[in-house]
């Protein structure tokens, strides 16, 4: 298949690359330089979302191609007044051209739109899941959480270990083996900690130990913890 795409950042790198190992021809463009296109079979969008409207405004309408974007928070509304549309959302974090080639092959896709575009995410060997338009808001959000929520929960990790004289990397196995029991047990079963058992002198302990711009972010995830605990017992008790 000819694919041409548009942004060459790390979403349009990264997929350059996988599209190329499983076989597509790809024209890598910057978003600035639309043309000339190579005849594609389809056009995908690998820009900020912000910009995904403006850039397709730019691309002249036909039905021999179908325009598609990769963003998660966005409908195919962004693509108007162009026919034959499709997103093609990667649930995987892609922090370079390599390693983000390497992640899109086997991963799962939110694929919405012209049947072309499921069949590049299945040549991708992907995982394909469909949502409906007032679903993919909760959806990007669910997938933020999962990752640059969890990156920026690791930040306050190494924060308070650096304030000890210790690294983030001392407290990283933890962290990897709490996400194990997670996938293994779920989250209600996998939860441990002063939460889970209702000690409240211990997270009035470290709240005081803590810096006070640390606080708010831990009582925040110790008030998820508590309901998440809750859910464990109100399940147990039926």
């Amino acid at each position: 298949m000819n694919i041409a795409l548009i942004g060459a950042g790390r979403a349009g790198s990264s997929f350059s690359l996988a599209l190329r190992r499983v076989g597509h021809n790809v024209q890598l463009l910057h978003h600035d330089e639309l043309s000339p296109l190579d005849s594609p079979d389809l056009i995908l969008l690998c820009v900020p979302d912000d910009a995904i409207a403006n850039v397709a405004a730019q691309i002249a309408l036909s039905d021999e191609y179908v325009v598609a974007h990769v963003a998660g928070s966005r409908t195919l509304d962004v693509l108007a007044p162009h026919r034959r549309v499709g997103s093609l959302h990667p649930l995987m974090a892609l922090p370079d051209a390599e390693d983000g080639a390497q992640r899109l092959i086997g991963a799962t896709y939110c694929v919405a739109g012209d049947d072309l575009v499921r069949s590049v995410a299945e040549s991708l060997e992907g995982r394909i899941i469909s949502l409906a338009d007032s679903q993919r808001t909760v959806y990007h959000a669910a997938a933020v959480v999962a990752s640059n929520h969890l990156v920026a929960l690791m930040g306050q990790v190494r924060t308070l270990a650096e304030s000890i004289g210790l690294t983030l990397e001392d407290f990283l196995p933890l962290a990897c083996q709490s996400l194990r029991d997670v996938a293994t047990l779920g989250p209600d079963e996998a939860l441990t900690g002063p939460a889970s058992r209702g000690d409240m002198a211990t997270i009035d302990a470290h709240l005081a130990a803590i810096p006070e711009n640390e606080r708010a972010t831990y009582v925040a995830l110790a008030n998820a913890a508590f309901e998440l605990s809750e859910r464990r017992r109100s399940q147990t008790s039926v």
